[in-house]
């Protein structure tokens, strides 16, 4: 086993503590990398608050982080020590299910092995995630960082970014298109940097109307107040494309009112029940769908994508020890626009 130090769940307080870690010996195909930076993702939270160590398997959260090659298997030949890359949140899938042939292992059909809280499809041991000094991953689950992405702000790229590429390139946008975008979070200032760089023509919409300055600076060309009855009505069927990045639950029908003809709302934000009026849907021929994380295809294009265009997170860099100072920040949603952890203070 490879010892390293990390930020391991403490059950009975819900807090991170400092300790050790180990990761397996490198496989033929794997590659050893130094953590640099990890984003703190909503998901970690989650984790978190359904933990409690009864089941006897420790929980190292974080599963978007970008560093650098130490090491690899004799059968690497892509990658070589010193080169930096960048892991998400999926680390292995099955390979062979019609969703990985595709090019979707995020949709596996046998459920890709994710990067923490998972079980390694080879010796069954549960995976921990990137709040380390060093992750052992098998080599094309990890992606080469293009040169010029700064990589503390490109590591929310590989979750938040990628979750928000992949319906933006789904259905289609670009020059000409008419995108809203729900909620200006992690994901959603990712969604609106993206949008904009496709050519779309964006908006926000958001609960406060003290955002609009920062929508400008994101690029979007409007902003639109959800409590504003009268601007939620004058945007009526306005959007091609609506991306609803709301974490939280909430009612899609004033959303899907903002579609236009033929449109799609894509809920991304929200992992739970909805309940959705068929008339909401059947005037219009509106269409609802839904997105999660991204394959190794969508992945690569996504970064190259940011890369061309210069898009990287808006993050608040934190050294690693204050991670539960981090978390509780999200909690509150005291941050713009994601948390970034400096792992350096793990040497």
């Amino acid at each position: 086993m490879r010892p390293t130090t990390g930020w391991a769940a403490d059950g009975a307080t819900g807090t991170l503590r400092r300790g050790p870690v180990e990761r397996r010996d490198l496989r033929a195909d794997d590659l050893a990398v130094r953590i640099d930076y990890c984003g703190v993702c909503h998901t970690d939270l989650h984790a978190l608050e359904g933990y409690d160590g009864k089941a006897g398997r420790l929980l190292v959260p974080g599963h978007e982080f970008t560093g650098v090659v130490t090491a690899t298997g004799p059968d690497v030949s892509g990658f070589t020590v010193g080169d930096r890359v960048a892991v998400g949140n999926i680390v292995d899938s099955c390979g062979g299910c019609a969703m990985c042939r595709a090019g979707q292992e995020n949709f596996c059909h046998d459920f890709p092995t994710l990067t923490y809280g998972g079980t390694d499809r080879r010796d069954g041991s549960p995976t921990l995630g990137g709040y380390a000094r060093e992750y052992v991953v098998r080599d094309r689950f990890a992606h080469r960082l293009p040169a010029g992405l700064d990589p503390a702000g490109a590591a929310p790229l590989l979750c938040a970014g990628v979750t928000v590429w992949e319906p933006l390139r789904a259905l289609g946008v670009g020059p000409g298109s008419r995108v809203a975008v729900a909620g200006l979070g992690g994901l959603g200032h990712l969604a609106v940097k993206m949008a904009v760089a496709l050519g779309a023509t964006t908006s926000v919409i958001s609960r406060s109307p003290d955002k609009a300055d920062d929508a400008r600076r994101l690029g979007a060309h409007d902003l639109v107040v959800s409590g504003d009855a009268d601007r939620m009505a004058a945007a009526r069927d306005r959007f091609d494309v609506v991306i609803d990045t709301i974490s939280a639950p909430h009612d899609l029908a004033p959303y899907l009112r903002l579609v236009a003809m033929d449109g799609t709302l894509s809920q991304v934000g929200y992992i739970g029940p909805v309940t959705v009026e068929t008339i909401d849907l059947l005037v219009g021929r509106k269409k609802l769908s839904s997105a999660g994380s991204g394959g190794l295809p969508a992945t690569a294009a996504m970064l190259d994508f940011c890369a061309a265009h210069g898009i990287t997170a808006d993050i608040e860099l934190l050294p690693s020890s204050q991670v539960n100072e981090a978390l509780e920040r999200l909690r509150r949603n005291d941050v713009r626009y994601r948390f970034v952890l400096d792992m350096a203070d793990l040497d």
